[in-house]
């Protein structure tokens, strides 16, 4: 998992409550297990105006002009702005695969469900709470004419809009820890690697008829 580093991007605002992640990414993109590609189906039910379905070329498909993602000003969007109880629904990781493969990497809300937010930080995503009057004020700055940008700093727990004061964010320890350094469950597994071998070999002295008998 790539390490969360201090950053800089454009605002997306997804002005909607209760996102659930069959809006994010419809179950018929979950056939693959693949962390990759599924970027140009993000929100495809919203974004686009037919149906889509695993393996198709979006380049050709019919756009919804009404869809934010669609919208010019936030193409290049790293950071989405949505409300409150963001990532609801199933426990798809799917999800914040689409999300991160789009190129998002930062989520601001003044909530989100349990498991996505879970699944969202293994998967190398921040996501921000913030309070709703918070909320409700970038909103307003981010659908100006020109897109609302934020310089993230994790390690500083801070975030500076390009308009107004910065804002202060919690996020517990280890939670920070593990983007800082982009550690995922392997990742944190790996880090105990010496002490891992170093018990696998005491268990094959004490105990070595189960590893022979594995071996058989």
């Amino acid at each position: 998992m790539q390490p969360f580093e201090t950053f800089r991007g454009a605002v997306m605002p997804l002005d909607r409550a209760n996102v659930d992640t069959d809006a994010i990414i419809p179950k018929q993109f979950l056939k693959s297990i693949q962390r990759t590609g599924f970027g140009a189906n993000l929100f495809d039910e919203w974004r686009y105006l037919d149906h889509g379905e695993p393996g198709q070329d979006c380049a050709g498909r019919p756009l919804n002009p009404d869809f934010v993602l669609n919208d010019p000003r936030y193409g290049k969007a790293k950071i989405l702005l949505a409300r409150h109880n963001f990532g609801c629904g199933s426990s798809r990781e799917h999800a914040p695969w689409a999300l991160a493969d789009h190129g998002f990497r930062v989520l601001i809300a003044p909530s989100f469900a349990d498991i996505f937010r879970q699944n969202a930080i293994k998967n190398g995503l921040l996501p921000i709470v913030l309070d709703e009057q918070t909320i409700d004020a970038l909103f307003a700055l981010a659908g100006g004419a020109v897109p609302l940008e934020i310089e993230v700093d994790l390690k500083g727990q801070r975030l500076q809009p390009s308009s107004g004061e910065p804002i202060a964010f919690e996020i517990d320890a280890f939670h920070r820890h593990c983007l800082l350094n982009g550690l995922d469950d392997i990742g944190l597994t790996l880090e105990r690697a010496d002490e891992i071998a170093a018990y696998e070999q005491r268990r094959q002295q004490q105990v070595p008829w189960l590893f022979a008998s594995a071996a058989t």
